[in-house]
């Protein structure tokens, strides 16, 4: 049972925010969570982490659907950047759309994709793979 120094949820939707947030606490594997409310924000955070030399998320939980920056706008500047560390990146999206399955084996993360709404037993799945 591997603990999570910092978590990153990318979601615009508060609800959905509070809900991850919570199943993350309640697993109790997470010592803090950074909430984005958008791909920029999250990249823009997260090279400045990088830039000042801390320690990036271990766990990313990224919706596509958002305004500004999309979780695909996310990920096409994020693998630009080069990161040693190992990242989880999963997909937490209400689309179930083939198409954005299919998108996500482009980034080697078709297996990470998890279709709303979460779960505490899902979420724990995730935490206890890693």
């Amino acid at each position: 049972m591997k603990k999570i120094n910092l978590a990153c949820i990318i979601e615009d939707d508060p609800t959905h925010v509070y809900i991850t947030k919570r199943f993350l606490n309640l697993t109790g594997l997470v010592e803090s969570i950074l909430i984005c409310s958008n791909g920029k924000d999250a990249f823009t955070k997260l090279k400045a982490i990088i830039s000042s030399g801390e320690k990036l998320p271990e766990l990313i939980l990224l919706d596509l659907n958002m305004p500004v920056w999309d979780g695909w706008q996310f990920l096409d500047a994020f693998k630009e950047i080069p990161v040693e560390d190992k990242i989880d990146i999963y997909i937490l999206t209400s689309s179930n759309n083939e198409a954005d399955i299919e998108r996500a084996k482009n980034y080697n993360i078709d297996s990470n994709y998890i279709v709303k709404p979460i779960t505490l037993e899902k979420l724990k799945d995730v935490i206890f793979s890693e």
